[in-house]
């Protein structure tokens, strides 16, 4: 029997609360699901819908150390996304005006995929289902 049914949600601290708002909401299209602010620790949160049952909880924290990400760090390497068409999203992610990796395939499963960054340079994979 599997101990874990699946991902509920994916918690993202960033440094600028209304620009990765934006980016999240705006430019990938996740739908906002709640947004509260908690005063006791000055801090926004915002629940985005990724899929059904699966969020990504995005906080602002104030005085966060930024994320290092080159040289990659231990921890988190990268959060990705399943889409139908890489190019597609490309396309569009490209006239939305964020800079897109070029497309690769996977040597394991032949499976194309993208790498873009979030405003605070969280590497984010697009992988073709």
């Amino acid at each position: 029997m599997a101990l874990l049914q699946g991902i509920h949600h994916v918690a993202l601290i960033c440094s600028d609360y209304p620009r990765s708002k934006a980016f999240y909401s705006e430019v990938l299209g996740l739908r906002i699901v709640r947004e509260v602010y908690r005063e006791a620790r000055a801090s926004w949160k915002c629940d985005l819908e990724v899929s059904p049952g699966v969020q990504l909880e995005l906080f602002s924290f104030p005085g966060a150390p930024p994320r290092p990400s080159w040289p990659e760090a231990q921890g988190l390497r990268h959060l990705a996304f399943v889409v139908n068409d890489v190019d597609a999203v490309v396309a569009e992610l490209t006239a939305r005006g964020v800079a897109c990796e070029a497309v690769r395939v996977d040597e394991y499963t032949g499976k194309r995929f993208v790498f873009f960054a979030d405003p605070d340079g969280l590497p984010i994979e697009l992988y073709e289902a």
